[in-house]
């Protein structure tokens, strides 16, 4: 049963790196049409565009859960237990905390949360694909957390 806890601990940590390739080379890449309207200011739209990537990235997570059960109890569940571990950590810091798209935790003083807040800013200074920075989600530089 350890293994099975440390493939889920060890894949949510991998999900990091993934997640930064992923906002850097694709999201600011070659799919930049579906992630350019989440730099642009907001409008009344509950939706945007670039919501498609999640979506998009719930589908190797349940192809896993899957794969996963078939023929009983399995490393791919574990792999997509930490996937959509991920994911949600992702919604909670990224819709909810940042973008306040639910108002659930509009005042926080913790200084990790608000660190992951300014770099978050930062990276959101720039409108285009290009010039960006800070494209992680849980993992930034220690600058944006006044140490």
């Amino acid at each position: 049963m350890l293994t099975f806890i440390g493939t889920t601990v060890l894949t949510f940590l991998i999900m990091e790196g993934i997640t930064w390739c992923t906002h850097r080379f694709v999201m600011h890449g070659f799919m930049w049409y579906f992630h350019a309207d989440h730099h642009q200011p907001k409008y009344a739209n509950v939706f945007e565009r670039n919501d498609i990537f999640f979506v998009i990235f719930a589908f190797p997570s349940i192809a896993l859960f899957y794969f996963g059960l078939e023929g009983g109890l399995n490393f791919w569940f574990f792999i997509g237990l930490g996937i959509f571990f991920y994911g949600l950590a992702y919604f909670l810091i990224h819709d909810v905390l940042i973008h306040q798209r639910f108002k659930w935790f509009k005042k926080t003083k913790n200084k990790y949360l608000i660190g992951l807040r300014k770099a978050h800013k930062v990276h959101h200074k720039h409108l285009g694909k290009e010039d960006g920075e800070c494209f992680g989600m849980l993992w930034v530089p220690r600058k944006y957390f006044g140490i």
